[in-house]
Order: structure tokens, then sequence, then C-alpha cells
């Protein structure tokens, strides 16, 4: 082995590519790069997929340089990726046939609801674990079909190919038509059991099987590349929430990770059990290690965390980095009774209500800067508890501790805040860089890089770690108040 793994990072706005040491797990190198956004109409989002790829080769070629390295001087490429996002190709040109419709779009709403006219939100819970919603790749694609007749019978005719990124960045590496499994899982086509196509969820949503790829574990070896990379094993994939969870070696039933982002997403390790949620959470693969029994997970999908900050920056020009909200923030001790409820397009988990919207509740000529700035950080350690709440209800299950990842976890008093409005300790990782992390950890374990997660739990290290301090009970009964004068908005 050659002591060194990459994994490349593609994310919504930007792609990644960072080179790890096999012995410390230390970052060696990275590269990143934006890439458009586009936006054709009111509640659609697109991206090129051809914009997508060359960002990747950018960044590989860029980390591989910093870090002095050829392609097979690495001992495997792993990969990680934005979730639910779908791609069309052609299989012998290798082509997009379509623009590729991002986990955001919900373009799809009608097909949504006329399946959940036919049987209700939790229709396909049972067998995919996921709750009907525009958010999953299912209904994207059969709009994607609807909208075009001819990619439709050639969709059947599986001269198409249907792949969510991770498979598209295989595919144009390799060549090969594949996913894994917890990428399948996001798409309301994989049955949780079985861990392989359900054919009567295809029929239902109406998309041929002969469109999907093969699914496989997320850590395996799924080919060799070609062309600019030659020679590099690609071997490992995981989508972005699922690597985080790998990443901060959450191995054991009752390991919790959230990763503050744009949105948060909180991920609980069930093992091998197949927890159905009855307070509002998905139901989700976390990983598969080669053979092995595949670790399942439960899901709470924030929409509106980090996003707020920016709104707060963006939109109404209190503090002209996102940086500055802690110092803001800091110029006061408490709220001043604001709560703010940040339901921009809907409340995502333990809700799941498209009727809600956003609402700033307990205003009172107190209120300052100060206070706004605070409620808006505490509008994401609310909404944290809430599915932390849901998880201990559905998974009854011991969380001594929240693993914390991602930007916003630089902010140190938005981490006091959460310990205490948890009364949980918060801890935050030595290495930042989970998601990668992640998708490199499984890269390495296919090629035998390490021997299995136990070596890899020698390579976790903390960074701080935040105790709380005082109860925020009371609180918490103010903030259900906002949330429930927040739902019911739209008609």
């Amino acid at each position: 082995m050659t002591g060194h793994i990459a994994a490349v990072d593609q994310g919504t706005t930007s792609s990644r590519c960072l080179i790890f040491d096999t012995d410390t797990g230390a970052l060696v190198a990275a590269a990143q790069q934006e890439f458009p956004q586009h936006f054709p109409r009111p509640g659609w989002v697109e991206h090129d997929p051809s914009e997508i790829w060359t960002s990747v080769t950018d960044v590989m070629r860029k980390a591989l340089a910093a870090a002095d390295l050829e392609p097979t001087d690495l001992d495997a490429l792993g990969i990680t990726n934005q979730r639910e996002t779908v791609v069309l190709w052609d299989r012998r040109t290798g082509e997009p046939v379509a623009p590729a419709v991002v986990w955001q779009d919900t373009r799809s709403d009608a097909i949504v609801a006329r399946l959940t006219a036919d049987g209700g939100q939790d229709r396909f819970r049972d067998r995919c674990g996921l709750p009907l919603s525009t958010y999953f790749s299912g209904p994207k694609i059969r709009w994607l079909l609807d909208a075009d007749p001819e990619l439709a019978r050639r969709a059947e005719n599986g001269e198409i190919c249907f792949g969510t990124i991770d498979s598209w960045l295989i595919y144009r590496l390799t060549g090969e038509h594949l996913t894994d499994v917890t990428n399948a899982s996001r798409t309301m086509l994989m049955n949780l059991r079985t861990l392989d196509w359900d054919e009567e969820l295809c029929a239902a949503i109406g998309v041929p099987t002969a469109m999907l790829p093969t699914i496989r574990p997320s850590s395996d070896v799924y080919g060799t590349a070609r062309g600019e990379f030659a020679g590099l094993t690609v071997a490992g994939a995981l989508g972005d929430q699922h690597a985080a969870l790998f990443g901060q070696g959450c191995f054991d039933p009752g390991d919790v990770k959230n990763t503050y982002g744009t949105g948060s997403f909180l991920l609980l390790n069930t093992g091998t059990d197949i927890v159905a949620s009855e307070a509002g959470l998905i139901t989700t693969v976390g990983y598969q290690l080669g053979d092995a029994a595949p670790v399942y997970a439960l899901e709470g999908s924030i929409a509106i965390t980090g996003a707020l900050v920016q709104w707060l920056r963006d939109n109404l020009g209190l503090i002209k980095d996102a940086a500055e909200i802690e110092t803001l923030a800091g110029t006061v001790d408490d709220n001043g009774g604001c709560y703010f409820v940040p339901a921009f397009s809907g409340l995502y988990a333990p809700h799941w209500r498209a009727d809600a919207r956003g609402v700033i509740a307990g205003l009172t000529r107190f209120v300052n800067k100060g206070h706004l700035a605070r409620a808006v950080l505490e509008a994401t350690a609310w909404q944290t508890r809430e599915v932390v709440e849901a998880m201990r209800s559905d998974a009854n299950l011991d969380i001594a501790a929240l693993r914390v990842d991602g930007g916003m976890t630089a902010n140190d008093l938005l981490m006091q805040m959460q310990a205490d409005i948890l009364d949980t300790v918060v801890i935050r990782p030595a290495i930042a860089e989970t998601t990668a992390l992640g998708a490199a950890y499984a890269a390495g374990l296919a090629v035998g890089t390490w021997n299995g997660v136990d070596e890899l739990r020698s390579l976790w290290a903390e960074d701080r770690r935040w105790e709380p301090r005082k109860s925020r009970d009371d609180d918490y009964s103010q903030w259900r108040k906002a949330v429930e004068r927040a739902k019911g908005w739209v008609d």
C-alpha cells in the first residue's frame, strides 16, 4: 500500500478532492471548485452533469498535483455525494440526456400528490423506509420520463441509464453502471430488507427497472479508472450523510452524528435492526461493508440551519460575514423571549409539513439585533433537539453524546447552546473533513488498507467537547409554541 487514499466529495454547490495519509488519517492535500446552479423556474433546481464531471476531474487533478502523486500512487478512491439528485444518460455514448434534477427540486409535487392520494404519505414506508416526498429520486425520474415520451421509450428498452451522482461518477471513471446501498436507499425504489430494487415500488412510481444500476455494498471494489486517471481503483461510495456517520466513527448502535451545513442531518446508528419510525424520521441504510450485514440508521433531515445565518447576512444585512453572528449573539445573555422558526420551504423532520412557513415569535420592543442573532443560532439547536427526541422515542437507545461536524461547528457559542438544549455532551472531532474521510475509509477497507472498523477507531480523535451547563426545558416549551404557529400558513 502507498500510504495515501483519496476521496471525491461531490456536493450540491461544489466538488472537492481530498487526499489522506493512511497511517494517521491526516489531510495531505485538497482542492475545491464550485459549479453553476440553474433555476429555470420557481421550485426547479438543476445541475449540468457535464459541469459536475468537469469540476470533479479538475479537483482530482489539482489535489494529486498538490500532493505530488500520480493516480496509481493512491491505494484507492472513495466517492461521497449529494443524495437524491437524478442524472439520466445514454448507455451507449455516456452523454447526459437531461439536466440533473437536484434533491431540492419540487417539480414532482403533482406526482407525489397523486401517489399519496392512493395510499397516504406513508404508502411505501414499510418497504423503503421513506415518506412520499419530492425530496427523493423516484418521483423525479418519473417526471423526466413523463416530460419526454421518447426518453421514456428508450428507458424501457434499457438505452437510458439512471443514477444518483455516485453512479454518474463511477460510470464516467470506470464504465460500470453501479450504485451503493446508501444512495439506492434514497430513491424510494430499493427494498430495505432485500437491498435490491423492489419491482412493485418501481411499477407504482413508474420507473423502468432496465434503467437502474446494480446495487453494491458501500465498501467494495467497483472498478478501475480509465483515461486520465487510468489504474486508480474506485472502491467505496456513500451518500454524504452516511459517509459522515462512518467518518465520525459511529460504528455502534446508539452512536449519533449531526452535520451542520446549509441544513442539518442527524443519523443514528441502529445496528442491523430496521427501526420503523413513528416519530417522523426516515429509516435508511447507514452503510454496508463488503459481504457483512448492512448497518441501518434513523435520519432526521432539517432543511434550514446554516442557510438561516446566510439569510440574516444577505437578506437583512445584520452581519457582513457568517462568522460575525457569534460575536453579535454574544452581546446579549439570552434570546429576549424571541424564537425563530426557519420554515422557509416547510418543515422537514420530524414534522414533514409543507404548509409551514417561517415565523419569528415573541417579539417585543425589548428585542434587539443581538437577541435576533441568538434566536437564529438557537433555531439550529432547537430543531436538532426535536430530531434527537424523535430518535430516542423510536429507537429506545441511549444517546450519550452527539458527534458534530460541518461548518457551523466552528461556532463555539452554538455548540454550547446545543449541549445545553440537548442536555447532552457535544463532541467535535480533530479531523473536520468527516464526510470525505468516511468515503476514504470505505475505499480503504475494500482494498485492504485497513483491516476493519476497530483499526479505524484508533484514527478518530476528539478536538473539543461541550458539557451541558444549564437546563433549557422551559425554553423548549416556548419553541414548540412557535413551531405550531408556523404550521398551516399555506392553504
